[in-house]
């Protein structure tokens, strides 16, 4: 932290990460500076969303502060929603008009890191809100799908998450590097409940495939 930082804006990252929303709009009035960085480059409203502080990232939005401000460690309010599963977050950062496709330190979108920790409301939300690409791959080469398969546990939230997904239309035949679906990891892990959803949304796909190339032919 800045040794020339003001009180005011000591006492705004100070509110921010304890979520005394009345001391960050009296902060704000006197003046701190709503992109002030902590010693991790960490912005109030980034504070605020990791701390699911709702309504303190509410005054911070008003205020003009940037969603998509990263740290040390490239998070940003926004990435952070996506962590937390908090939609009440979400939907207070969506004012501000956050850039949904920013990518964390290992290239994904704040929608990969809700379907690997099975986050079922915020990505139906996010889903349904917002213009996140379902299909973006990350620098392990996984999707949201992927992820959900690979990390998860195989439960009802991450089955959920994987027919939200694939509802969304996300596609099933992405592989990984390797080469494998997440039918296949699905399999190989023993989640049958998720095998058979993709299962489907395979054949379902390749059927429609056939259609498109009937028609075409015809």
């Amino acid at each position: 932290m800045s040794g020339s930082q003001s009180p005011a804006t000591a006492l705004l990252l100070a509110a921010a990460r304890t979520g005394d929303a009345e001391s960050v709009r009296r902060a704000l009035a006197d003046g701190a500076d709503p992109e002030a960085r902590d010693e991790a480059r960490r912005t109030p409203l980034l504070l605020a969303a990791q701390g699911d502080h709702v309504a303190a990232a509410e005054a911070l939005v008003a205020a003009g502060a940037d969603p998509d401000a990263q740290d040390t460690r490239l998070e940003s309010a926004w990435l952070a929603t996506g962590v937390t599963g908090s939609v009440a977050m979400m939907r207070a950062l969506l004012p501000a008009r956050p850039d949904t496709g920013l990518r964390n330190r290992f290239g994904g979108i704040a929608l990969i890191p809700a379907s690997e920790r099975g986050h079922v409301a915020y990505v139906d939300a996010a889903l349904r809100e917002t213009d996140m690409d379902v299909d973006h791959v990350n620098q392990l080469g996984w999707t949201a799908l992927l992820e959900a398969v690979i990390l998860g546990d195989g439960g009802a939230a991450h089955e959920e998450i994987v027919r939200l997904l694939l509802a969304a239309g996300a596609r099933p035949d992405l592989a990984d590097g390797d080469g494998v679906t997440a039918r296949e990891h699905a399999e190989r892990r023993g989640f049958a409940g998720m095998a058979a959803l993709l299962a489907a949304a395979e054949a379902g796909g390749a059927a429609e495939a056939g259609r498109a190339g009937d028609g075409a032919a015809g």
